[in-house]
């Protein structure tokens, strides 16, 4: 790593207190499960607003997500196509991510991840991305860290509505309407989405012209709450999304990746229901709340009979308990029990036996949380967790941030994760035929220093650490002779725990206004993710990347800015014997507004036409242009 980036960062710790100004706070929720300023968490918290999603046009999740530190996204193709986000080098299914608190992992999915492909933006206040281990808080799952995804729920009008309507390059038509309001007792937000793209090959084909994969995508969401009382309030929360996505596959006779005809359709149900309870006048809050995920999952090959060749459905029915004591100004004791039940039924014309199975895992946890000095905040929790399979599973945190002046806050962290195996690892015919399986663990920890700067501007630096044992992988039998293998040798092999990585790294970030109308933002992640028995980079890890944004409000009616998102060379397989070169996107956008409640958009994709593959094989959009009308009232 660069002695430069250390000695960066000792400067800025130097220098800013001579001239640093106070800045507002941030308020985040998934550092504590409640809502604290970012200043007191220890932990290390990225945001995305809702006005930046906008103001940048992003229509995908996983685009905004890759501007955030410490995130690399992997998706093969355009948008509908497989999306991974890795968190700090953490494996796919290895990322908690929630929607308004609902889980949307997919008990289905062959680690458990989310189905990130069809996750659209629509009536988003912010994404929270809360790094590193936190199962102590959030249970299985949470290794590389939690993404949560909060919509728009209330206001300052009983009644406010926004619409937007746009075209573009592949064919690409969106409409977004979404509305939310205070009316009396009952806060409500509500948004509907329709996406169509005839998108692009996601088979690098090139320079051959081919058959583009297209994907079209509605979905749904609703926030609403009632206060029956003062004291006593009730949550629905809804999410649901259904996409159809072309994908390309390895048809006879040359079996390479091509445009085969091949799709799939996925549909995700996620609701919750809540009650919230205050007692001891606020000091003792209560959540209790019912929330259920439903999956399926289906792809169509049009060269057999009959089409289908794959489907799973995935379900979850969890309940949670949730108590916030605030025993005195300087001590909160934060204290919860959970239950989930989650079922996989998934088969494939290549193995027409049905797959079935299920799990079940309970758990509690209480965190403790004090102030013994007015500058000091120090945060320690313990949770245990039991599960039907594997046993039970105990986990730690502790944090601490001491703002040290009124600019300046040093902080730090030390947390566990752990990831209960999957259902397809547990059940399909791939499971162990001797061992059970042990759920992958975590160790992490980081320290980091925030600053505020002159006029606004802020800064921070964090490094971090985490190892990773007992990771689940597949068992090649190919020329082995053993009992196992003999057990699997029409599967060809298994699954165990075998895996030991080692993620370390820093993340620098920094924001500024250096003039009225100008706001700059800049991220920078130096990634070592390495296989600790051979020592290589993990596949798809850049070990660096790089974002910066910067918007111009030239005028009360027109706003202009770009994004530069970088990721640097890395491989493609854990061997090393694919490389594939660093990528760097620019992209820009503008608006003007024609009146109070109307504005016209537009941006441009990839300007400089970046053609580095995501993924071998895989293809990348070429520039694109966008143009829209939003309004709102």
């Amino acid at each position: 790593m660069p002695k430069t980036l250390f000695s960066s960062v000792a400067l800025i710790a130097l220098i800013a207190p001579a001239f640093a100004q106070s800045v507002p706070e941030t308020v985040v929720v998934s550092a504590t499960r409640t809502p604290q300023p970012l200043e007191v968490t220890g932990e290390s918290v990225s945001v995305m607003t809702g006005e930046e999603l906008d103001s940048q046009q992003i229509d995908v999740v996983s685009d905004a997500l890759k501007e955030l530190p410490g995130l690399t996204v992997v998706r093969d193709g355009g948008p509908g196509q497989t999306t991974d986000v890795l968190t700090r080098g953490a494996e796919a299914g290895q990322t908690l991510v929630l929607i308004d608190g609902v889980r949307i992992n997919d008990p289905s999915a062959t680690t458990g991840e989310a189905i990130l492909g069809d996750l659209m933006v629509n009536n988003i206040e912010r994404i929270e991305v809360l790094s590193g281990p936190q199962s102590t808080l959030y249970g299985s799952d949470a290794i590389g860290g939690v993404i949560d995804i909060l919509t728009k729920r209330g206001g300052d009008t009983p009644f406010a509505f926004n619409a937007e309507a746009e075209g573009g390059s592949f064919d690409t038509a969106r409409l977004n309407l979404a509305a939310n309001g205070t009316d009396g007792a009952f806060e409500y937000g509500a948004a509907a989405n329709y996406y169509l793209t005839s998108g692009i090959s996601a088979a690098d084909l090139r320079p051959a012209n081919a058959q583009p994969d297209g994907t079209h995508n509605w979905g749904l969401t609703a926030n609403l709450r009632w206060h029956a009382s003062d004291s006593v309030s009730f949550d629905a929360r809804l999410y649901y999304t259904h996409a159809r996505d072309t994908f390309d596959g390895y048809p006879p006779p040359n079996y390479t990746l091509q445009y085969d005809g091949e799709f799939g359709r996925d549909t995700l149900l996620a609701g919750y229901l809540g009650a919230n309870v205050s007692l001891i006048g606020g000091r003792f809050e209560n959540r209790l709340a019912l929330l259920y995920t439903d999956s399926n999952r289906e792809n169509f090959d049009v060269n057999l009979t009959p089409e289908e060749d794959f489907y799973a459905k995935g379900k979850a029915t969890r309940f949670e308990y949730q108590g916030i004591f605030e025993a005195n100004q300087t001590n909160e004791i934060t204290f919860g029990a959970e239950s989930e039940t989650t079922t996989l039924n998934t088969e494939s014309i290549y193995d027409p036996a049905a797959i079935l199975g299920n799990d079940r895992i309970s758990g509690g946890y209480v965190q403790w949380q004090t102030q013994p000095l007015a500058s000091l905040t120090l945060t320690g929790g313990v949770r245990y967790d039991d599960d039907k399979n594997f046993g039970g599973h105990t986990s730690l945190k502790f944090a601490g941030a001491w703002q040290a002046t009124a600019t300046t806050t040093l902080r730090a962290d030390y947390g566990d994760g752990f990831k209960a195996p999957s259902l397809y690892d547990l059940y399909s015919e791939y499971s162990n035929p001797l061992v059970a399986l042990k759920p992958e663990t975590a160790k992490g920890w980081e320290a980091g220093i925030d600053q505020a700067l002159w006029d606004g501007a802020r800064a921070s630096a964090t490094y971090f650490a985490r190892d990773t044992r007992n990771q689940i992988d597949f068992f090649d039998c190919y020329g082995v002779s053993s009992t196992a293998c003999t057990l699997r040798a029409s599967e060809g092999g298994y699954y165990y725990n075998i895996g030991r990585s080692r993620a370390s790294g820093v993340e620098v970030a920094a924001s500024a206004k250096p003039a009225e109308a100008l706001t700059l933002s800049a991220d920078y992640t130096y990634l070592s993710a390495v296989d600790s028995d051979t020592g290589l980079q993990l596949a798809r890890r850049p070990q660096n990347s790089t974002n910066l944004t910067a918007t111009w409000q030239a005028s009360a009616a027109f706003a202009a800015g770009l994004n530069l998102n970088y990721a640097g060379s890395r491989f493609d397989d854990d061997a090393h014997l694919t490389p594939l070169k660093a990528a760097t996107e620019v992209n820009l956008f503008a608006s003007y507004k024609l009146c109070e409640h109307l504005e016209l958009f537009g941006r441009v994709e990839n300007l400089f036409n970046n053609g580095a593959d995501p993924v071998a094989g895989y293809s990348t959009p070429a520039r694109a242009f966008y143009a829209g009308i939003r309004t709102g009232l």
